[in-house]
């Protein structure tokens, strides 16, 4: 994947995911917490406080000894890496000469201590920063992570860090709870739309409420007789009994109505099924509704006429058997090792010998690999039960 592809998957250490920098050994001259910051780097020439110029990013003091600085970020959204982008924008005579980033997979809720003796891989080697620069690294993808550690060789300052990649939801947290189906957190992701002028359509999918325009998707205005649309990949197949169109924030700028289609067939939209037909929007306006056709899709489309924007969409409904198998393989397959054998004694209760068995038979070919390898592991009917209702649903 290149570094553009890279940057177009979504930013799984975001703030409005619930990223969070939560240690540094440093940050002298400026506050780690400035990494995650939404909006493009600032700079303020000739604005000094007691420590020196102000920059909006994170930077630590000269070194004097051996060594390197680093910062841990949680990401917002657990998932596959798959590029960093280490922006050094305005950090000119004071960037770090180099890079490299570690993640680790750490369930649950760790301290800093913890995470300090977590167990880190390197996914991206010691490589060499320019100054001012956004500077692209696209990564091999493997694993789900937790966590981000960000290392610079040997000091310096970085504006911010984006950990672009492929969210993979515990499925776990899915049972007896509505289940918004195009969430982000939940492994939907915008796949097109016709105009991304103002706006990013992927913030259509982040939790919560939009806070300004800004935080919403805006077409330019159009000026033919066509109309705009943005389309989304589901969490996985499912069935959509409530649609949620937010304008809240679009006032002189919404779409005058919207239209919901969808379907299973990615490469054939032409096929999909009308879920909601051609219905006006108010402006700043949560709308709700209710959808009839009961139907699995795994793809949505939601066209506007003619253009504008709004804040939020929300698919709400289940998945249906096939997706809940799918997307818990697929969770199952990407869990470092000792996170998996940790899955089956805890939570399944097998023996830790029999989870090792299971485990290294990953990955694994849908139901049937499953249930291959709970029989390579010799395990009772009742531990292979509890095992795929933990992966299978």
């Amino acid at each position: 994947m290149t570094s553009t592809e890279f940057t177009d998957l979504p930013d799984l250490a975001a703030r409005a995911l619930g990223g969070a920098v939560v240690a540094a050994n440093d940050e002298f001259f400026a506050e780690k917490e400035n990494l995650l910051n939404p909006g493009a780097p600032e700079f303020r020439p000739h604005t000094f406080g007691h420590k020196g110029q102000v920059y909006d990013g994170w930077e630590t003091r000269r070194r004097r000894e051996p060594g390197h600085d680093w910062v841990v970020v949680r990401l917002g959204a657990p998932g596959v890496v798959h590029g960093v982008n280490v922006d050094t924008a305005f950090f000119k005579g004071n960037y770090p000469e180099e890079c490299s980033v570690e993640a680790a997979a750490i369930p649950g809720y760790p301290s800093p201590d913890e995470l300090a003796d977590a167990e880190w891989v390197e996914i991206l080697p010691r490589s060499p920063l320019r100054g001012d620069t956004a500077n692209l690294f696209p990564i091999t993808p493997g694993q789900r992570f937790t966590h981000v550690r960000l290392n610079i060789h040997p000091d310096g300052g970085v504006a911010r860090l984006r950990v672009h990649g492929e969210v993979v939801p515990d499925p776990r947290w899915f049972a007896g709870m509505p289940l918004d189906l195009a969430a982000m957190a939940n492994g939907g992701i915008v796949t097109d739309c016709s105009n991304r002028f103002f706006s990013a359509p992927n913030n259509l999918l982040l939790p919560g409420s939009a806070h300004d325009m800004g935080a919403g998707w805006e077409t330019a205005r159009r000026r033919d007789d066509s109309n705009d649309w943005v389309s989304v990949r589901l969490a996985e197949e499912g069935v959509v009994r409530q649609v949620v169109v937010d304008t809240t924030h679009f006032k002189g700028n919404a779409p005058g109505w919207f239209r919901l289609t969808a379907g299973t067939d990615p490469d054939r939209p032409q096929d999909w099924r009308e879920l909601i037909g051609r219905t006006p929007l108010q402006p700043d306006t949560c709308h709700r509704f209710l959808v009839t056709e009961f139907e699995p899709i795994t793809h949505a489309r939601v066209d506007v006429y003619p253009d504008g924007g709004f804040a939020r969409l929300r698919l709400f409904g289940e998945l249906t058997p096939g997706g809940r198998e799918r997307i818990g393989l697929g969770w199952f397959d990407r869990l470092p090792a000792g996170n998996a054998v940790a899955a089956l004694t805890e939570d399944a209760g097998l023996s830790a010998s029999a989870a090792e068995v299971v485990v290294s038979k990953r990955p694994l070919t849908g139901a049937d690999g499953l249930r291959a390898a709970l029989a390579a592991a010799a395990v009772s009917e009742q531990a292979a039960s509890d095992v795929e209702r933990l992966v299978l649903g």
